[in-house]
């Protein structure tokens, strides 16, 4: 275990589960602590000083520095933990990783999250995670089931010509695709369309490895 690396996360929440991959492909252990989402311990004096956007999961250091938004997270942990890369081994990798997992969050992610909190009941006034409360816009959920729905012929176009999202090698890309799918299939209803082929092969591939189950 590493010591000096205090992981704040939550089994509910699709980011923190993201960061938990990324560790068990990398073969990283780090104290965690978890966050209760129910009980709403992210709005807690103790966790606000920790992270002020309120939201997992956030990566404290010895030092006492607070890393919060996966991006970061991810950042940190490759450059301090080189072996096995996840976000590219070239200049030209590197970019094409961060190139498509954006994507991965934008297009995706993003778009999942959106539907589900604006139409989740335990949601409102809770639009938008972070610091400050948003109200619910309904008519944003039927856009986001649209959103995810253009998600998925994207990816499956991609994943037609590539055997990994960011190309040849599994990466972080591919951890936020997965995680994005099995937020929609559980959280909406939205798996993968039986017609998409490439999309689910890749699936298959990915599910099976030991890090999915972090």
């Amino acid at each position: 275990m590493s010591p000096e690396l205090k992981l704040y996360e939550s089994s509910a929440s699709p980011n923190s589960r993201r960061i938990r991959i990324f560790l068990a492909e990398k073969g990283i252990d780090v104290s965690r602590v978890p966050v209760d989402l129910g009980a709403k311990e992210q709005f807690s004096t103790a966790y606000s000083r920790i992270n002020p956007r309120r939201v997992v999961p956030t990566l404290v250091l010895g030092d006492g520095t607070a890393i919060g938004e996966v991006p970061a997270i991810m950042r940190y942990l490759e450059e301090d933990y080189p072996n096995t890369p996840l976000l590219g081994a070239s200049p030209k990798d590197k970019a094409l990783v961060t190139m498509w997992e954006r994507r991965m969050e934008l297009e995706g992610f993003a778009a999942v999250m959106e539907t589900v909190r604006n139409n989740a009941a335990g949601l409102k006034g809770r639009a938008i995670a972070g610091a400050h409360d948003y109200e619910q816009i309904p008519a944003l959920v039927e856009r986001g089931r649209q959103r995810v729905a253009d998600f998925y012929l994207d990816l499956e176009s991609r994943l037609a010509e590539a055997p990994f999202v960011a190309g040849e090698r599994f990466s972080a890309a591919d951890i936020t695709a997965v995680v994005t799918i099995d937020f929609a299939a559980k959280a909406l209803s939205l798996p993968i369309p039986d017609t998409h082929a490439a999309s689910l092969r890749w699936y298959a591939i990915i599910a099976a490895r030991p890090s999915m189950a972090a």
